[in-house]
């Protein structure tokens, strides 16, 4: 899986970075790089529950994520 991270900086000047593939992931930073860490680190935390909910394949996970 290969997941693609939108960043862009809000008129207040924070940073907003979302999980395109994740409808609803997505995450306010200082800058853009902790923006993304943190839309990074939910999608795992999305991932991970799908996962022990029965909601994802039964095979290995590969997961992979580029910016936009």
């Amino acid at each position: 899986m290969t997941f693609t991270v939108e960043y862009e900086r809000e008129d207040d000047g924070r940073w907003l970075a979302e999980v395109l593939e994740l409808p609803g992931v997505l995450a306010y930073g200082a800058d853009s790089d902790e923006a993304i860490a943190k839309a990074q680190a939910l999608a795992l935390r999305v991932l991970a529950d799908r996962l022990e909910h029965g909601e994802g394949k039964p095979d290995f996970v590969s997961i992979s994520f580029a910016a936009a």
